[in-house]
């Protein structure tokens, strides 16, 4: 059945773009969907993922609603401005309702239940704040030889886009983003900001995805409001679809050119808060913290054309 796939995700149009390239590719088994607050509360993420499952037909697929704010401080802000105020630039309207009811459990038990049934490990891609996968990790520390590995995309090495240091995902719950980044048994991908603007789309890829058919129609009329904003960011027409360049190396192991360096979140009140602090010092590994695989390049044209085949020859 290919790779056992879950995304804890709050979508957000590269959410919307992530969740739809996993459940359209054959060679993935998508076990499951749960919804974090993020670019939009809880409740809306929730509604979203739901409905762009519907959208690819995959009712098969459970949804379970998360945590609906951080563990420790609340957010001051979200980046809903930049996603529309229905986090799909006022386009989720347009979606259809979803059928399949909402998971009964939270997102935690859910991912208990998908984890534990499973017949081999699995690959969890969190594309949100880190809130629920710290919370099945502290909860359920016996989950954890279930996971092959956590794919997230969050952070920046040399740049942040909530504050001048931090990225929107890390910023959201630090103290989250802190808890999953240290956990030594389970190996983890960080996916940041750095590589995913190397992997920006153009007016053209955007062009060719409307006209590759429904699906491709629906995703690119979710971008106006995102579009804007990274016309300004980029200085073209274009966007950045940060959480499907996840989704694309969970799918595709090996498609994102890692270095190992040890990570660490700051969660101190400062105006360092959610910053993700890349040790690339030439020392020891193990003498300054747990190694973590950054994601530094990857073949550009390939990972474009790799997610505009998946979504183009989608439902």
């Amino acid at each position: 059945m290919g790779t056992k796939l879950i995304i804890d995700t709050d979508p957000g149009v590269d959410d919307a773009f992530a969740i739809a390239l996993a459940a359209t590719s054959t060679d993935v088994e998508l076990l499951g969907v749960t919804t974090v607050f993020g670019n939009v509360p809880l409740v809306t993420t929730t509604a979203n993922a739901r409905r762009l499952l519907q959208l690819c037909d995959r009712t098969d697929v459970p949804v379970a609603a998360g945590a609906s704010r951080p563990f420790v401080h609340q957010a001051s802000r979200r980046l809903s401005g930049i996603h529309g105020s229905d986090g799909l630039s006022g386009q989720a309207g347009s979606l259809p309702e979803a059928t399949r009811p909402l998971h009964e459990g939270d997102a935690v038990s859910l991912l208990v239940s998908l984890l534990e049934a499973a017949d081999e490990p699995v690959t969890i891609v969190p594309i949100g704040p880190l809130t629920n996968i710290a919370a099945l990790l502290a909860a359920h520390p016996g989950v954890r030889s279930k996971i092959s590995r956590i794919v997230l995309m969050g952070g920046g090495v040399a740049r942040g886009n909530s504050t001048a240091v931090a990225e929107f995902n890390i910023w959201a719950d630090p103290e989250a983003a802190r808890r999953v980044i240290a956990e030594d048994d389970v190996p983890c991908v960080l996916v940041p900001l750095d590589l995913t603007h190397q992997c920006a789309v153009d007016s053209v890829w955007l062009s060719e995805l409307a006209s590759s058919g429904p699906l491709g129609r629906t995703l690119e009329a979710f971008t106006p409001e995102y579009r804007a904003h990274y016309q300004q960011v980029l200085g073209y027409d274009g966007m950045v679809v940060h959480d499907a360049v996840a989704v694309a190396e969970a799918i595709r192991p090996g498609l994102l050119r890692t270095e190992t360096y040890p990570v660490h979140v700051d969660t101190s009140s400062g105006p360092a808060r959610g910053m993700t602090l890349v040790d690339r010092r030439a020392v020891p590994i193990e003498a300054v913290g747990r190694p973590v695989d950054v994601a530094v390049d990857t073949d550009v044209d390939e990972l474009r054309n790799l997610v505009l085949s998946r979504l183009a020859g989608g439902c």
